[in-house]
């Protein structure tokens, strides 16, 4: 069977005053996630272990971000954080500018889907 797209969600973040961006990305996958309860795997007779988790992760500087840390999040699936140039670095008068992090997450799994 084809693997499909059956889901995608958006979510947004911020490090207010000490430039986290894997605070900031963990905060938009939290915003993402914990909006709704959707039960994929279920619907399709499935594992929730087969489902392919699929983390964008947008930020100014995608070289800090802890992707073992993101994935950490979610509790089953098979997960892959991509990191990619993107959010928002505010600068702030003192000190160091508040991040703004995206996120898209997307949820695929092995299933047939009829016509």
């Amino acid at each position: 069977m084809p693997l499909k797209r059956l889901l995608t969600e958006f979510g947004m973040g911020s490090s207010l005053r000490r430039q986290d961006y894997t605070e900031a990305a963990t905060r938009a996958v939290k915003d993402a996630l914990w909006h709704n309860s959707i039960n994929l795997a279920e619907l399709f007779g499935k594992d929730k272990s087969e489902m392919q988790i699929t983390v964008e992760v947008a930020v100014a500087q995608p070289d800090q971000i802890d992707k073992a840390k993101i994935a950490a999040i979610f509790p089953y699936g098979q997960v892959t954080v991509t990191p990619v140039k993107g959010g928002l670095d505010v600068p702030r008068p003192e000190g160091n500018p508040t991040v703004i992090a995206n996120v898209a997450i997307s949820v695929a799994m092995d299933v047939e889907v009829k016509p």
